[in-house]
């Protein structure tokens, strides 16, 4: 599997942190910035990440910035994905089987970093479980061809 992960400014430090974790689990990861503290704008880097995934240039991605709010509205400006807040192993979890969440968004700013952890852990095994959930996810891919 690989990952295209980026961020903020806000969200540098959990970055690293994420991107070591991701490696020790033997994700192939593609970090697409930032690559300091500098202050940035959040959109530039959802749309890296998103469009890595669009073009299955990744298999998932990982966005984080203060609050894992501004990441995810970018991301789901492009069509094709499905960017889902996390802010606990069950809903990250959820967000896979039912939604089948190709992005991930974090807040950099109020989740423990241990926690993020098991969140993307969580994230990356879970596997989407089809059958009644397809179609509602067929259903947002409609919603985004009519507008």
């Amino acid at each position: 599997m690989k990952v295209a992960l980026g961020c903020d400014h806000a969200g540098f430090d959990l970055k690293q942190s994420i991107k070591a974790y991701l490696s020790k689990l033997g994700v192939w990861v593609e970090d697409m910035g930032t690559g300091s503290k500098e202050s940035v704008d959040y959109p530039d880097y959802a749309e890296k990440v998103a469009a890595e995934v669009k073009d299955g240039k990744a298999d998932r991605g990982i966005l984080i910035c203060h609050t894992g709010v501004g990441v995810c509205i970018s991301a789901n400006k492009i069509r094709g994905i499905r960017a889902a807040p996390a802010w606990d192993v069950e809903v990250a979890r959820l967000s896979r089987q039912h939604n089948d969440a190709n992005v991930l968004c974090l807040s950099g700013g109020f989740l423990d970093p241990k926690l993020a952890l098991e969140i993307v852990k969580a994230w990356v095994e879970t596997p989407f479980e089809g059958g009644r959930h397809q179609r509602r996810v067929n259903k947002i891919s409609q919603l985004e061809q009519r507008n």
